[in-house]
């Protein structure tokens, strides 16, 4: 290929990171020009305008870095429709993603000539494009839940010589049944809590999955599931991937402020033995535990004031979920029963609790340990061997 190769300076970048361990995604990157599936405005964050994203073209002196180094890049903002003025967003909702985490996941993805490779979220068509130059066109079908962005992507491929299947469909529904079965699964949009069962469905006996998964409050992990005979999948966690969410599984985006309402009609005010803190415990393995067991609990911790030293120490620590449940816990590093405050269906605190013996009980996994299944059923998280499953005793809801 030479000094032709229209992504050599990329390569060259990636490798000299130790990205590569297989040369077929090392060739690809090598042929295939990013730059021409960038659209001519991205976004990021707006420095005059705290919490907005602002459009960014090539007369910013950003511009220059981003385009030719390793990072992901905001493509679209609030579904293509930015709610703010002069074309800020709130919210990215599709991006270019970062070259060294787009050649892991293929890697781990271990596709090879003659299979065939079923991605979800085609986004600008650059991943598709890498497929297709190491796979072939007719081996790649790709999915994208935006009709416009699908448009444009099939137009970016095109432009450079690729012309694979494109649906614009979301990605977690199955496919038509002449899509047939497919080899490997790679989605570049993160499954929260529940991976789709679609996905596994549609994949022969031996072949593998690889999504960004998100629970709870940490960003998404890299999962590889492979498909057995029974139809079930199951696979360890290989890494760090964070991703835009599936748009059917987008959480809640209220924060926790807007999800307590401290004088609502039933409130109750009680004691609990859970230490409050055990929500902001940073472990990685606790919080996919936590995430996991405890669905779309949400947490915010309120230090006391500094100017008052006799409460050193002390908290307001929040948790809640969207359905209506939270409570309150105040906490202090003297320990014994903590005061607090609760609403709603679900015992939180009960939850919580139940969660870290549970996590306990398994010796504190941390995140090696930990694998996922992906059945009918849903998607369980389990410690060292899939007959090990992670769950609560049984629900907890409050008296």
């Amino acid at each position: 290929m030479g000094t032709d190769a229209p992504g050599r300076a990329l390569a060259r970048l990636l490798a000299s990171r130790g990205v590569f361990t297989d040369p077929r995604w090392h060739r690809a990157v090598l042929a295939t020009d990013r730059a021409r599936f960038i659209p001519p405005v991205l976004y990021g964050p707006d420095p005059a305008h705290p919490g907005w994203e602002c459009p960014v073209t090539s007369a910013d002196p950003r511009w220059a870095e981003w385009v030719s180094g390793d990072y992901a890049l905001a493509t679209q903002v609030d579904d293509g429709n930015p709610t703010g003025s002069e074309g800020r967003g709130r919210t990215p909702t599709s991006s270019i993603s970062q070259p060294s985490l787009v050649v892991d996941m293929l890697q781990h993805l271990d596709a090879t000539e003659g299979q065939r490779v079923l991605e979800i979220g085609t986004g600008s068509g650059y991943n598709t494009a890498l497929l297709c130059h190491a796979l072939s066109d007719s081996a790649v079908v790709s999915t994208e839940v935006d009709p416009a962005l699908a448009a444009t992507a099939v137009a970016n491929l095109a432009d450079a010589g690729y012309r694979p299947t494109v649906l614009d469909q979301d990605g977690a529904a199955l496919l038509e049944r002449k899509a047939g079965m497919f080899h490997r699964v790679l989605a570049t949009v993160a499954a929260r809590q529940s991976i789709p069962y679609s996905w596994v469905s549609q994949v022969h006996p031996g072949g593998v999955v690889v999504t960004p998964w998100e629970v709870g409050n940490q960003p998404g992990v890299l999962v590889r599931l492979t498909v057995g005979e029974d139809g079930a999948a199951h696979g360890r966690i290989v890494g760090d991937a964070p991703f835009m969410v599936l748009r059917s599984q987008r959480p809640d985006p209220r924060r926790v402020r807007d999800l307590v309402d401290e004088d609502a009609p039933g409130k109750s005010t009680g004691h609990t033995a859970v230490n409050p803190r055990l929500v902001a415990y940073r472990h990685q393995g606790w919080q996919l535990t936590l995430g996991h067991l405890v669905p779309d609990v949400r947490y915010a911790v309120y230090e006391a004031a500094q100017d008052r030293p006799e409460w050193a120490g002390e908290a307001t620590v929040y948790v809640a979920t969207p359905d209506g449940s939270w409570a309150l816990a105040e906490y202090t590093p003297f320990g014994g029963l903590y005061e607090t405050e609760h609403a709603g269906p679900r015992d939180l605190w009960a939850q919580i609790g139940q969660a870290w013996q549970v996590w306990e009980q398994f010796g504190r996994p941390d995140r090696g340990r930990l694998g996922v299944t992906v059945d009918e059923e849903g998607t369980r998280l389990w410690v060292d061997e899939p007959s090990r499953p992670l769950c609560l005793p049984a629900p907890a809801l409050r008296p």
